[in-house]
């Protein structure tokens, strides 16, 4: 068998197993290319030098989302070392946009999909909660970063106003999900039926953009 039948046969093995047309998987082979320097799997230091990510201020969080076991489907905790190219595959399914004839029971279950993804990444002890600290962790990373662009307060002060912030989002998310609580009633976190409610309608598209890997000709989600 000749190298371009076995590669040919390679690919069409992971058009069935992933959805991805074949010509887009061989966009992303070059992409992963890119990422790995050509070898044959990518850890997170490579990550290190796409400009995209270099100011993200999640930056980390982003590239743990790729090695985390739970996104890769091999259903315990942690993080594995490298991923290889049908891994690197799985991940970025969840970036796939939602087609635009899909029927709703297929764009429910693409936006689920997608929204697992987001919740096991504020979800870093992996308890199935998003708890005050996880969430605030995550605002405080965004909008230190914003508030240091635009004001002259010192970091302490930019660092307590974003906290503020997130304990009322964190408030509001409580009455959203349990209602009427009692005063002495603790809001112990998010769990990921929460997470589908406080995101209903919210744009999960704008929210899973990828936009260092170029993708704006993924296949849609169905």
């Amino acid at each position: 068998m000749g190298f371009a039948q076995s590669r040919s046969l390679e690919t069409q093995e992971l058009v069935e197993k992933t959805g991805f047309s074949a010509e887009q998987i061989e966009h992303l082979h070059r992409r992963f290319n890119y990422l790995s320097g050509n070898e044959s799997t990518v850890r997170k230091h490579n990550f290190e030098n796409v400009s995209d990510l270099k100011n993200n201020p999640i930056q980390s969080r982003i590239v743990n989302a790729f090695f985390d076991r739970r996104n890769l489907h091999l259903g315990s905790a942690g993080f594995v070392e490298e991923i290889n190219f049908e891994q690197f595959l799985t991940i970025m399914s969840y970036f796939r946009p939602m087609g635009e004839k899909s029927d709703e029971e297929n764009v429910r279950s693409c936006r689920k999909y997608k929204l697992r993804f987001l919740f096991n990444m504020y979800d870093t002890d992996n308890d199935s909660k998003i708890t005050l600290d996880e969430y605030r962790n995550v605002v405080v990373d965004l909008l230190t970063r914003s508030l240091s662009d635009g004001l002259s307060e010192n970091v302490n002060n930019q660092t307590e106003l974003a906290k503020s912030i997130a304990d009322g989002a964190m408030l509001e998310a409580a009455s959203l999900c349990v209602g009427q609580m009692e005063p002495d009633q603790v809001y112990e976190g998010i769990n990921f039926e929460d997470f589908l409610k406080i995101w209903e309608r919210i744009d999960i598209e704008t929210q899973m953009h990828v936009r260092f890997l170029n993708l704006d000709t993924l296949p849609s989600c169905h």
